[in-house]
């Protein structure tokens, strides 16, 4: 007969969660794409980062500002909000970053 006995998974015997730390280089991030781009590089930035053709996210800006104008101020968003593919920081972070070196002094 073999009998085992019934053991109850422990919590400190799973594998852990990796330790947090900077970012994964292969990790994917959000960035307004230098490559293929018409005006400032939301709509290939977000194809990119969602792996989808840039021509639907053209076509959906097109629709949203057909659709009562809300591609605009979302394009613009993008523009000041998403960093460029070869910065670090977007518009409006390097704006408010040099603001507040100038009111240090």
């Amino acid at each position: 007969m073999d009998t085992t006995p019934n053991e109850t998974p422990n919590p400190r015997q799973q594998s852990p969660l990796p330790p947090p730390g900077p970012a994964h280089a292969d990790e994917q991030r959000l960035h307004r794409a230098t490559r293929g781009r018409m005006l400032a590089g939301v709509a290939a930035g977000l194809a990119d980062y969602f792996d989808i053709d840039p021509t639907l996210v053209r076509i959906a800006f097109l629709v949203l500002a057909f659709m009562g104008g809300l591609a605009v101020p979302l394009y613009i968003a993008g523009w000041l909000l998403i960093p460029d593919e070869e910065n670090d920081l977007s518009i409006a972070e390097e704006f408010l970053s040099h603001e507040h070196a100038r009111s240090a002094y």
